[in-house]
């Protein structure tokens, strides 16, 4: 189950495979500049935003994110190792094919984390994170995300970009549901 209290998601900015559509998984592969830019936007965007704690991936991409959105903080940037993306061993670098379907569905490729496995470690690490001072901030992997998705109920098939902040308000007495806000700039 998801910890029911607010918190902030940042998926990292865009990457070269992001552009390709290859499969990244662990390969620590580094933010393009339109990723740089895309994570300064968001700086932008959650200047001003209350964050008491930041918390990062190790990956490269999303620990890089995670360092330029701080330059309006000023935080320690804790890392979670199983923050990380999923482990797609020999798959990574190459494209989504039916083995990823198959995958989701849970037929697991040899050297690939299972699909199961995979939200468990993310939900685990998520509320990890939110066990730390907040409001939160997670920076980290569309994968990662899924667990939100899966345990908050959220629409399962929204992809979520690159460097978008999302804002996540826990179910309460007025809306049973857990409530995705995304903050890109825009007068509420």
């Amino acid at each position: 189950m998801l910890v029911e209290i607010p918190f902030l998601y940042l998926r990292h900015g865009e990457t070269d495979w992001n552009v390709a559509r290859r499969m990244q998984g662990t390969t620590d592969v580094p933010l393009n500049a339109t990723g740089i830019a895309q994570a300064q936007a968001a700086r932008e965007r959650l200047r001003g935003v209350a964050i008491a704690t930041i918390v990062s991936s190790p990956l490269r991409r999303a620990y890089d994110t995670a360092r330029i959105v701080n330059e309006a903080h000023g935080r320690e940037i804790v890392v979670l190792d199983d923050l990380r993306e999923c482990g797609f061993g020999p798959r990574e670098g190459g494209t989504a094919g039916p083995w990823y379907r198959d995958w989701l569905a849970g037929v697991t490729p040899e050297g690939v984390e299972p699909y199961d496995r995979f939200l468990d470690r993310s939900l685990a690490a998520i509320n990890a994170a939110l066990a730390l001072p907040g409001p939160v901030l997670i920076v980290a992997h569309g994968g990662v995300y899924w667990a939100v998705q899966h345990h908050g109920r959220l629409d399962r098939d929204w992809k979520l970009p690159n460097a978008m902040p999302v804002h996540h308000e826990p179910p309460d007495a007025a809306f049973p549901g857990w409530r995705a806000r995304v903050l890109d700039g825009a007068p509420d």
